[in-house]
């Protein structure tokens, strides 16, 4: 399996009143984690949106599991779960440095135009990627 990490070192302005990473930013780790994937795949999704094409988030799940701290490092991993025609759908594991989990998650997303968010298939647009995409999803549709 296809897995890309990517360690981030938990900042105060992260945290809540409690100490606790503020739940929002495990959403901004997961972006991290997403772009790393993109490049360890060869790819840059830069070049996308200089191109005239954006990736939105179609759909998303996190489920907490362990709280993390100001101090601590994350390990985002992240993957390919499913890529079709038009969704590409991205799992997600945040984990202590220890390897206890801290949260789980999944990104469904399209590519489409910039301008007027009509979507596209990626093999249209990159083949050499759309297949990449194919060969490391975990489930292809």
């Amino acid at each position: 399996m296809f897995v890309s990490e990517k360690q981030i070192e938990i900042r105060y302005a992260e945290t809540d009143q409690m100490g606790v990473v503020y739940h929002a930013n495990y959403i901004i780790w997961m972006e991290i984690g997403r772009s790393q994937l993109v490049n360890d795949a060869g790819f840059e999704y830069a070049e996308l949106e200089k191109d005239g094409y954006v990736s939105p988030v179609m759909d998303l799940s996190i489920s907490y599991k362990a709280a993390m701290h100001y101090g601590q490092v994350a390990t985002v991993r992240t993957w390919v779960e499913k890529h079709d025609r038009l969704r590409t759908t991205y799992g997600y594991e945040i984990l202590h440095e220890d390897g206890t989990i801290a949260a789980t998650a999944q990104s469904v997303h399209i590519l489409a135009q910039k301008d007027t968010l009509r979507p596209v298939s990626l093999s249209k647009i990159d083949p050499a990627w759309d297949a990449k995409y194919k060969e490391i999803a975990c489930e292809t549709k």
